[in-house]
């Protein structure tokens, strides 16, 4: 539609016969005829004004009569670098700029095409009429057809009587009928009026004014409505407006309108700069006519390159109360289940390539659940501190040091339950300043085939901390100010050997890969020292390795005298190097008695061997992988983690997978552990199954499901269809079921209906399929980007 007055205007205002290309005479006073030169492939000839442009004339029969008229007759063709005018019969007024094109007419342009029994065009006053045009646009590969095109400038036409489809299908799917379309080239704009939306020839969607872009740029606009029902929320409808405010900024304002609870409006503002970039976006509720409170989300992100190594950002997230995502989630588990929200700011350096530095703020909101117990919020940061330094391969030493100042202050609870008010006067635990360095040095010696690297390092740390002996009555006597001295030695060494076997019959190379770790900490008091933000670190296969058993801010440093043997075999395919098949095993021998533990005195180890570490995967097949995990007490005999899983993909768009997951709650775990009548047990005892199967060639059916053994109750379902339609649309129906708190659940139902050049009705489940639902692939398949070349003759 675009192309039609453009290919006019530069394929007729120089219109002449082309005129051979000469030089300067040679030494003897010959001309020398230009050469024609092949070109190494298609191109864009850019910058280059209409008047430098040659016109290649084609015709069976070419006149030129007294007043300057250029006839061309049968099989007429003019030809330009940038444009191609065909017809049966073609003639340019000069004088007037007249062109007429009669029989056949057909113009293409940038891959579009134009055709149309009669063509009527001025180069002079830009203006025009063509008859009954039919059309193919190349950018957008959409095509069409109209009663009658009017030019009225170089960048404003209308059409009459149009009917769109962006489907490039002979038969589309779909396609839009409008009595009239207004289009402005230099502002990207088409405006359709009454428009109306078939599908399959039944109108679906009407809309009096529909703006939409003419191009692959951005525009202003509507976009397209999304819908949905959920239990929580009741039929929702948003219709998302889009501001195109200039390259670098965008905004997009979305009414949204939940049954249940009312008028809510969100919106987004991006901007991107040379050096700085961030995003603005958030809702809001007056009032929620479920809890007669107002509701509100504000989320902002910036990051900026102040230059000279320095860098300034924040992230700064908050809501209105403790069950924002319990009640606005639509679709999904993940937003659901926030627990805490984290903010932070501040400025960060790395200017010299051994050092760098930061100073930050961390504050965190903490949305609390009235089905379970009080959750202990974290510290904020206020400020921290952090200057570090690194230089790896020194004369053969790699030297690290890493140095914190931190404010740590337990914020009062501020949420909106009534459960939790006791929280908001009373303090829960001190504040104070943490001063920590750590400070290490290694001599790794790697060969062919074999490793050892020792590692010397020293820990120190200062407290000074307000214990509010008299809120806190549990910490009277407790010292203001501790210092903590505590050096860190370790060896670290490994081999690799190889050899060639078979495996499946394939052939293969097998490794056998020893790793032994020693590790000493001698024993530092530290009973009386705050715990920030440190907690037990679960044993697994990289912690066995690790220089501490707590994991955090290293508030509680534990003694330690005692190795770590690790064994691991590997088959590898010896064409592809492609593992086929790991076994891994660890576990950790104490020489000594742990002395270090958290408040309360519980966790302290006086086992002699820690327990086993299990690890297998399996690639038993090109489309069949599992794997299995486990973590068990060798006296005992009790498993305290385990996983395990399998997925199984024997073509594409097939998949089906299964994993279960148990990992004891770490305080059971503790010598100490006493199970009190009002201590909640975390123990997470899980199985999961998804899968997407083809159930004909054009219908498939996906979902999933998670069931909590500890709870024993379904945590999340998933249901869905998706139909693949004949050519340019694909249907969605998506049922999902997932809990928002202990004892609540929200269900939402979600259709969808995908018009390949178009978009989408409906709420997109995409994210949600490609995130919950293991291997999932659409059935859509992509549709490969179009080229100015697309229609080249």
């Amino acid at each position: 539609m675009r192309l039609v007055w453009w290919a006019f205007i530069i394929a007729f205002s120089g219109v002449a016969t082309s005129q051979a290309q000469t030089s300067e005479p040679d030494a003897g006073g010959r001309i020398a005829v230009g050469q024609l030169k092949v070109a190494p492939s298609l191109r864009v000839h850019r910058n280059v004004a209409d008047d430098d442009m040659s016109s290649f004339l084609i015709a069976d029969k070419m006149e030129t009569d007294e007043d300057g008229k250029i006839i061309l007759t049968g099989s007429a063709e003019v030809r330009r670098i940038d444009s191609v005018v065909k017809g049966d019969y073609i003639d340019y007024q000069r004088s007037t700029g007249q062109v007429q094109v009669r029989g056949n007419g057909l113009i293409m342009r940038d891959a579009s095409i134009v055709t149309g029994p009669e063509l009527n065009y001025n180069i002079n006053e830009e203006t025009g009429e063509v008859n009954d045009p039919n059309f193919w646009l190349g950018a957008s590969g959409g095509s069409g057809t109209a009663s009658k095109a009017k030019i009225f400038s170089k960048s404003t036409m209308r059409l009459s009587d149009v009917k769109y489809s962006g489907c490039p299908c002979p038969e589309p799917a779909w396609f839009i009928k409008s009595p009239r379309v207004d289009m402005n080239f230099d502002e990207n704009e088409g405006i359709a009026r009454h428009g109306v939306l078939y599908f399959k020839n039944v109108p679906i969607l009407y809309s009096p004014w529909l703006s939409f872009p003419l191009k692959k740029e951005r525009k202003s606009g509507f976009l397209i409505p999304t819908y949905g029902m959920s239990s929580n929320s009741g039929i929702e409808l948003s219709a998302p407006y889009y501001f195109n405010i200039a390259p670098n900024y965008d905004a997009t304002l979305t009414p949204r309108y939940l049954s249940k609870r009312g008028l809510q409006l969100g919106g987004e503002f991006r901007y991107l700069g040379r050096r700085y970039s961030g995003i603005v976006e958030g809702t809001y509720m007056p009032n929620d006519k479920d809890t007669d409170e107002q509701r509100w989300l504000f989320m902002t992100r910036h990051m900026h390159d102040l230059g000279g190594g320095f860098r300034a950002s924040y992230d700064i997230r908050r809501v209105s109360d403790d069950n924002y995502f319990r009640d606005f989630s639509t679709f999904g588990l993940n937003e659901s289940t926030n627990n805490f929200l984290a903010s932070n700011a501040g400025v960060s350096w790395s200017g010299y390539k051994y050092f760098r530095s930061s100073l930050r703020a961390y504050k965190y909101q903490t949305l609390q659940d009235e089905t379970t117990g009080y959750a202990r919020p974290q510290y904020d940061k206020l400020p921290e501190l952090y200057v570090g330094a690194a230089r790896y391969n020194w004369g053969g030493f790699d030297v690290k040091s890493d140095n914190y100042a931190t404010r740590f202050r337990m914020p009062f609870y501020s949420g909106s339950l009534s459960k939790f008010d006791y929280y908001r006067d009373n303090r829960i635990a001190p504040d104070g300043t943490r001063f920590s360095s750590y400070s290490t040095i290694a001599f790794p010696i790697v060969r062919a085939g074999w490793y050892i690297t020792p590692k010397a390092g020293m820990h120190m740390s200062q407290y000074n901390t307000d214990w509010y002996p008299d809120e806190l009555p549990r910490y009277a006597g407790f010292p203001k100010t501790q210092s903590r001295t505590v050096p860190i030695l370790s060896l670290d060494a490994g081999m690799t050997f190889e050899r060639s076997t078979t495996l499946f019959g394939n052939d293969s190379i097998q490794t056998l890969e020893p790793r032994v770790y020693y590790l000493y900490v001698p024993y530092r008091d530290q009973s009386q020292i705050p715990v920030y933000d440190t907690s037990i670190a679960t044993f697994n296969f990289s912690q066995a390795f690790n220089e501490n058993l707590f994991t955090g801010g290293w508030d509680r440093i534990a003694n330690a005298n005692q190795i770590t043997l690790g064994l691991t075999t590997r088959w590898l395919d010896e064409d592809t190097g492609f593992e086929r098949l790991s076994l891994a095993a660890a576990q950790r021998l104490y020489f000594d008695d742990q002395k270090v533990a958290l408040p309360g005195g519980r966790g302290l180890r006086t086992d002699t061997k820690s327990d086993y570490l299990i690890g297998i995967n399996a690639a038993l097949t090109d489309t069949l992988n599992v794997r299995f995990d486990a973590q068990f007490n060798p006296e005992s005999k009790d498993r305290n983690r385990m996983s395990a899983g399998f997925r199984w993909t024997p073509k594409r768009l097939a998949t089906l997978s299964a994993s279960y997951r148990y990992e004891r709650d770490q305080n059971m775990l503790l010598p100490q552990y006493i199970n009190s009548p009002t201590y909640e047990d975390k123990t997470r005892d899980q199985i999961s199954v998804s899968g997407q199967w083809p159930l004909t060639n054009k219908l498939y059916a996906m979902g999933r499901y998670d069931y909590s053994l500890q709870e024993k109750r379904g945590t999340q379902s998933i249901l869905g269809l998706e139909y693949k339609g004949d050519c340019c649309w694909t249907a969605r129906v998506v049922l999902q079921r997932y809990a928002v708190s202990k004892d609540d659940a929200n269900s939402a139902v979600f259709f969808q209906l995908e018009l390949s050049g178009l978009g989408s009705l409906g709420t997109d489940p995409m994210n949600l399929l490609r995130d919950r639902i293991i291997g999932y692939e659409s059935v859509t398949p992509p549709i490969p980007d179009t080229t100015t070349f697309e229609r080249y003759e």
